[in-house]
């Protein structure tokens, strides 16, 4: 071959070379743009394992490279199909991100309405993106849930209830369930209180403690409520006659003897505090309090589900320096400055004296709470709490177990707390009730006891 051909074929060979090079380029670049291969993300919000007689199926789609460009969510049960929710979703571009990235809906479902029976079903969720692979649909994705339908509520049978309630008084409900894993309690005006295992060996007989606020002027709702892992929920009232009460009404003069006193003692706990003394008096007397109660309710939030008590409460000797919901108003220079509400009682007698446990129970808290001072609380089980506070020494800690008369501190003057004493205050389900009847043994025999041994035979 001449010199010249040689050239030619060389030239040849370099321009097919090339041109080979540029179109597997070219082919990389689509296939890059247009073909990614990442498969979109599909969840069924908190997974269900019911729906029950009104569901929400809540269901979220997302794809990070192309966008998303169908998803849809189908439940079956047997051959019945019912289309829950279908959207396509435009094309917003060529490259990247040409669909939606991402997109959450919550779906009502009524599955009496749609032809379902309780039983068995699937959902089915799929979803497509803008990516060219599939044969040009798309990657996709399926995912497949089990689940049960339930629209059968829970049956309630209320064994006993409480006849008559005051502002700051306890009671008890005591019913019965059929199901299992029901959620149940009572609900008195606007607050829930949990339902517990009597505990004496029934497993469908359950107690619910509750209290009505000092403040409630009235009582527009009572009754048990139970709901199933379905969402299903059974509401059955019972009657509680509301009997109105009178407070004391008290006066209390803040001297700058107590503000030189106290103030440095809050000062160390809440430097936010400013102004003249009175001012921080205030702070302390109205922030300082709501996020003492504040926290003192979390406390109660997680009772322990078995009753842990047994017999009336133990009352400190001593004189009563002040009453449960006694209404204050504060005076400084003979002028009110503040009011406030005392949700416990006083108790004193000799200065340091033994602080003991009320009744058997679970130390929660063992520390220094403002308004309260040193303070401890226990856990007596299935709601009910008691507080102690102003101590000037703790001999507990949290977790601790204690018995009925264990010592747990000293009492003394910390906290907002002008002279030595014991503040005892009694909780259900985190409201403060008068102690009083949390002390009277008749009022536990009529008002607990004999009611659970009366439910058995129901």
């Amino acid at each position: 071959m001449s010199r010249l051909g040689r050239s030619r074929s060389r030239s040849k060979s370099t321009f097919l070379l090339v041109f080979i090079l540029l179109i597997t380029g070219c082919g990389a670049v689509a296939f890059f743009l247009f073909f990614e291969g990442e498969k979109p993300l599909l969840t069924l919000d908190s997974p269900q394992t019911y729906l029950g007689k009104n569901s929400m199926v809540e269901i979220s789609g997302t794809d990070g490279k192309s966008g998303l460009k169908q998803l849809r969510a189908r439940i079956s049960q047997g051959e019945l199909v019912k289309e829950l929710y279908l959207e396509e979703f435009p094309r917003t571009g060529f490259t990247g991100m040409i669909g939606q990235p991402q997109k959450a809906v919550k779906i009502p479902f009524s599955p009496a309405e749609s032809g379902f029976k309780d039983g068995p079903a699937q959902i089915v969720l799929e979803a497509y993106d803008f990516s060219l692979r599939g044969l040009l649909k798309g990657n996709k994705t399926t995912v497949v849930h089990e689940l049960t339908i339930d629209t059968t509520p829970p049956k309630v049978s209320i064994l006993h209830s409480e006849q008559y309630i005051n502002p700051g008084g306890s009671g008890i409900a005591i019913y019965r369930l059929t199901g299992s894993d029901i959620s149940s309690g009572v609900q008195i005006n606007d607050r829930f209180h949990p339902g517990h295992l009597v505990g004496d060996g029934r497993d469908d007989t359950y107690i619910s403690y509750f209290a009505l606020p000092y403040s409630a002027d009235r009582l527009d709702a009572s009754f048990v409520v139970a709901t199933d892992p379905a969402g299903n929920k059974t509401q059955l009232p019972f009657s509680v006659v509301y009997k109105k009460k009178s407070f004391r009404q008290d006066r209390i003069n803040v001297s700058d003897g107590f503000l030189d006193k106290k103030i440095p003692e809050f000062s160390q706990y809440y430097p936010e505090m400013s102004g003249s003394m009175v001012d921080k008096y205030l702070f302390t007397n109205n922030e300082v309090r709501q996020q003492n109660n504040s926290k003192i309710s979390e406390l109660c939030a997680s009772p322990h589900p078995q009753r842990l008590w047994a017999g009336k409460f133990d009352r400190m000797p001593g004189s009563t320096r002040a009453g449960f919901a006694d209404h204050r108003t504060y005076f400084y220079a003979s002028k009110p400055i503040d009011k406030q509400v005392h949700l416990g009682i006083d108790l004193a007698s000799t200065r340091k004296a033994d602080v003991r446990a009320a009744e058997k129970g679970i130390v929660i808290f063992a520390d220094y709470l403002g308004i309260y001072g040193n303070m401890v609380m226990v856990d007596h089980g299935q709601g009910v709490f008691s507080l102690y506070s102003h101590l000037s020494q703790i001999d507990v800690a949290p977790d601790d177990q204690v018995d009925k008369r264990s010592v747990i501190g000293l009492t003394g003057t910390t906290g907002m707390a002008g002279g030595d004493h014991l503040h005892f205050s009694m909780l259900v389900n985190g409201v403060f009730v008068t102690p009083k009847e949390w002390w009277d043994q008749h009022w536990i025999d009529v008002t607990i006891e004999d009611p659970l041994t009366e439910s058995r035979f129901q």
